[in-house]
Parts: structure tokens; sequence; C-alpha cells
């Protein structure tokens, strides 16, 4: 691979244009036909639509707001305000108008890139309460006919505009592109907000190589990969697998059809590379336990025949011995009968690399995975470090760990266990907060607020988050997502709320996996009509007990939960339950539940 020397994120897409400029870069579906954009490509469109924000105003350090699934104008936008010198600033496009005013305001953005009719619904609806944004781009038109606001253009209109400016200022383009400089503010990256207000973390052209960089060399990901884009680019994790690792590397980027499609698109994809949140894991892992308790009872038995030599022959290889020779011969035998179809249903055949990131996972589902010959390796990070902090390494994965550090990176846990780190990756700060960014930046180190363990081996545990752990009444410790991750490795739980604070035991708040447990109801005749009337069905509560007894076994005693009671609703972003990357709002919880958790300790 040839040795790139560009120092910002405009500067690496030139560079990789002119290196490779036939090559993929993106791959996007439009009426069942995959659409290819080549790199030639991807840099003519940021061109245009740099000229065009241009033409429409933007200045250096001004913001360009993006409001969208993923899709290739994401990229090209941010892409383009960057190379004007302005900065990119992600929203999540399933928060609600309130929501999306807040970021709008927060940072002060002048143009707006709004998908189609649903997004320009919530700017329109504050749009009063919104006096900075002056335009407002949207790549799908469809519904927006009758639309009168004056601030509306469509995508095609952007570029159109960018290529005249282009045509009448040749060279201007490569000026501004020239000018731009590596402790520029690249992008907005606004943290998901569990405990308040989301905060908008400033990162630089230097944090994003350095991230790149590293990433790479701790991955093994090459250019000749190729990733599905799928995660909500407003989040860090995607922005690395989407836009930082391509432009530094070359692998080429899909674009699934959206999140609900994730499986087909893996399938009709197959990727070489692939990063999954958590849930993401649990879904595809209940979604094979669901599947195969559908199949006759001979194809039940060679499965949990060939899952239990799976999880023997992972654990003899993860203690760094080499399986026997029969062990092999079996492992052969399982992957041709079992393995290689399930793989191919959850799309990951080709995989070579496949990552959980974004919060802690359950090493049960880790290791479910591994025996089914997908080597799920764990990562960690943060927004205010760019993304990976620490990832494991092929070959060296220890489970219930994260890994040891990326390249570059210095880290010390403080006297309470806090996780400390300083490196080239770590952000500016907070925008507009600077009573927030000194306190997480006191002394030089980045004070992460996670609780963390160092193991002989030099690998890190993360416990939790120091907010969250709780002391019982009997003065015993507990980490809340240790109990909940055991418990949502059950196929019938979706979402756990573990409580306790100065109790005298722990309990939970449970959310049941509406799709797996009607399924379960409907093929035993059970009748109900909604989520509500699912969960107050004996039957249910039989069945949810018997998996919280199945998680207990596996925990301390103290950490044992003792009681729960079903919740009657799914949790919701639109009720501020939790944050657009569904991470519960725990205060939230507490408050809107709290005569549910008064019965419980009554």
């Amino acid at each position: 691979m040839a040795q790139l020397t560009a120092d910002t994120l405009p500067k690496l897409l030139a560079e990789r244009a002119a290196l490779h400029p036939d090559a993929v870069a993106l791959r996007e579906k439009e009426y069942g036909i995959w659409q290819r954009v080549t790199w030639r490509d991807y840099l003519a469109h940021v061109r245009r639509a740099c000229m065009g924000l241009t033409a429409l105003g933007l200045r250096a350090g001004d913001k360009v707001a993006i409001l969208s699934e993923n899709r290739r104008e994401w990229l090209y936008a941010e892409l383009a305000s960057m190379a004007a010198g302005g900065v990119g600033v992600g929203v999540y496009p399933t928060s609600p108008s309130n929501e999306v005013q807040y970021v709008l305001a927060h940072s002060g953005a002048t143009i707006v890139v709004a998908e189609d009719q649903e997004q320009v619904d919530k700017i329109l609806e504050v749009g009063d309460r919104l006096p900075d944004v002056r335009h407002v781009v949207v790549p799908e038109t469809k519904g927006l006919r009758r639309y009168r606001d004056p601030r509306l253009l469509s995508w095609e209109e952007l570029e159109s505009r960018g290529a005249k400016l282009d045509a009448e200022h040749p060279g201007r383009f490569e000026e501004m592109v020239a000018a731009t400089r590596p402790d520029d503010v690249a992008f907005f990256i606004y943290t998901s907000g569990t405990t308040g207000f989301p905060k908008g973390a400033m990162i630089s052209h230097r944090n994003v190589l350095g991230q790149a960089r590293a990433a790479a060399e701790a991955t093994g990901i090459t250019g000749a990969d190729s990733v599905v884009s799928y995660l909500p680019l407003c989040h860090v994790a995607e922005q690395i697998f989407s836009v930082h690792l391509p432009l530094h590397l070359g692998m080429t980027v899909n674009f699934a059809e959206g999140i609900r499609t994730i499986q087909e698109d893996l399938r009709e994809i197959a990727p070489t590379v692939f990063l999954g949140v958590p849930r993401i894991w649990e879904k595809m892992q209940a979604g094979i336990q669901v599947k195969i308790q559908e199949t006759g009872p001979l194809r039940r038995r060679i499965f949990t025949s060939a899952l239990a030599r799976g999880r023997r022959l992972t654990a003899t290889r993860l203690s760094g011995k080499r399986p026997g020779l029969l062990d092999r011969a079996l492992s052969g035998l399982d992957h041709l009968l079992v393995r290689r179809a399930l793989q191919n249903f959850v799309g990951l055949r080709r995989t070579r690399a496949t990552f959980s990131a974004a919060a802690a996972i359950s090493p049960e589902v880790l290791l479910f995975f591994h025996a089914l010959g997908i080597p799920v390796r764990e990562g960690y990070g943060m927004t205010e470090c760019t993304g990976f902090s620490f990832v494991q390494r092929d070959g060296d994965v220890r489970l219930g760990t994260v890994g040891r550090p990326i390249p570059g990176l210095e880290f010390r846990l403080a006297e309470d266990g806090e996780l400390l780190k300083r490196g080239e990756t770590v952000f500016l700060g907070y925008y507009r907060d600077e009573k927030a960014t000194a306190e997480v930046l006191e002394g030089g180190w980045l004070h992460t607020g996670d609780v963390a363990e160092l193991d002989p081996d030099g690998h890190l545990r993360i416990v939790d988050r120091k907010k969250a752990i709780f002391v019982t009444s009997g003065g015993k410790n507990v980490s809340p997502s240790l109990v909940e991750n055991a418990l949502k490795v059950s196929p019938y739980v979706k979402e756990a709320v573990v409580l306790g604070e100065g109790e005298k035991f722990v309990a939970a708040l449970l959310q049941i996996d509406f799709e797996n447990v009607g399924q379960w109801a409907t093929e035993r005749k059970l009748a109900y009509t909604n989520f509500r009337s699912l969960t107050a069905l004996p039957e249910v509560i039989e069945l949810v007990t018997a998996e919280v007894d199945r998680a207990n076994q596996g925990l301390a005693p103290v950490e044992q939960v003792r009681k729960f009671r079903l919740l009657e609703k799914e949790l919701d972003h639109d009720d501020n339950e939790v944050t657009a990357t569904m991470k519960v709002r725990r205060k939230t919880i507490y408050e809107k539940f709290a005569p549910l958790i008064r019965e419980i300790y009554q």
C-alpha cells in the first residue's frame, strides 16, 4: 500500500482518489440494483457539494448539521463541510424534533442536510426556534412539492450550484482543501446524554488520522476489506468503519438499506469486516436460538452437540493450547453440518474480522459466536477518544476483557479504579462547555468515568460506569451492567435495568423481546393482543422466571436477582427512556417506574 501523507480528511480523500481513481469506494442499492461509486466519483461529489455549500454562504468555522440515515450524501456532506473549513455535526435520524432542535441550536448550525420529508418536518416544526439555520438541503424530495419554505433546496440543486461556482473559480476547491489544518475541528459528535443534555465533543483531523492509523494496526484491517455501514453515522464507532478507515486504507463501504433489514443486507453484501454493538449480537444470537427451536428434534440435537464441542474447542484455543486431531476432525464435520449454514444465515460467512463495541457485552454471547466459528473480538472506546482505545488482537483474546491499548495510547488506573487515558486520539474538548472540558481533561488525562481492572497478562476489563456501581444495604458493591448482560443473554429478554442501591437484595425491571416471546406464545396457542397483554400471561412470567434463574447460576450470590417485574411497555426514545443509541436513561427509569420499584421492595 502506498504511503499517504495527508494530514486532514479532505486531503486524504484527494490523495486516495489520485492513487486509485477507478477503485470502488462506495456501494449503495437503488431500486434493487447496487450502484458503485469510485474514488474519483467520491471526490467529484464532495467537490461539487463543497462549492455548493460555499455558494450558500458557508465560511470557515460554520457548522453543517446532517440529519439522515446512512447514505452516500451523508459522507459527501461531512467531507464537503470539512473541505470548506466548516464543521460537520451529526444528528440521530431517530431523534424527535425537540432533540433535533437542541443539537442544531447548541451547535449553531447554519446549514442542515435533512434526508427526506420526515426529517424536514422535524426542522420546520421547531423552525422558529432555529434562527441560525439558513438553508435545508434535501437528498430525497419526495412529498415536498407543495412545501414553500424558502430555505429548502434539493441535493441536486446544491451540487449544481457548486459545479457552477467551481467553473467560475477554478482552483478554489484545491485552495480550500490545502488550507485545512490537522488541529482544525473536523466534526462534532454529540454524546448520548444518558445523564443530561448531550455534549458536543470536538474531534480534530489529528484525532481522526491518529485513530485510523492505530485502529488499522490493532485490528489488522486492510484496504482489501469491505464493510457494511448501518449504525448511525453520528456515532463515533460508525465513523471509524465508514469514514476514517476507508479513507486511510481504501476499503469499500456498502450502505445497508436500513437497521431493520441488516440481516438480509449482510447475507447479500457478505462483508469481510463487521462491527456490531452488543444489541446486534444479542439479537443475532436470539434469532439463531429461536430458529433452532423451530427445527425437529434431530436437528436440535445436532446443533446442541456442535455448539458444545465448539465451546470446548474455543476454550482450548483461548487458553493457548492446540486442539487434538480428533477435535479438529469433529470441528470440520460440525462446520459442514452446522456452522456454515448458520454463518450464512447471519450473513457473516466471509468475515475475517468481527468486533463488538460501544457498550459492555456478556462473555457468554461472545463464547456463543466463537463456538460457531465467528470469533468476535471486543473493543472499548468512547467519543472523547475518537473511538477505539482498547481492542482484542487476533489470536490474543480473553473473554470478559477489552484487550490491550491501541498503539500510541497511554493509560493508568486512578486510586478509585477509574481509567485515565491520554494520547493523540483524545478530543479537543466539549463545545461551549469549558467547565465539563476542564473536569474531563483534568491534569492532562482524559477521565473516562469507567472503573476498570487489569489482568496479569495486560488485558483490561471494564467493571462499569463509576456512577452506575451501587452499594447494597449489606455494604456489597454491585456492577449493574454485569448482571444486566447476564440477563440479556436470554432470547426472551430484550432489556434489563438492575436495582438495589441501599437495598437488601438485587432486583430488576425486565423488558421482554416482543417478537421472540410473541412467537413462543403463539406456538403454545396462548392468546394475547398487544405487548401489555403478553407480559401479563402467567406462562410468560414463568418463562422469564426460568431465564432469570438460569442467569443467576453464573452470578455471585450478592449479584443474583431475587425479584423482578416485567415492564408493560417497550422502552422508547420518544419517551426519553433510552438514548438514540438505545442506552437506558437510568434516572428517567427510576423516576417513571418508581411505584413499580416500591412494590418490589415492599
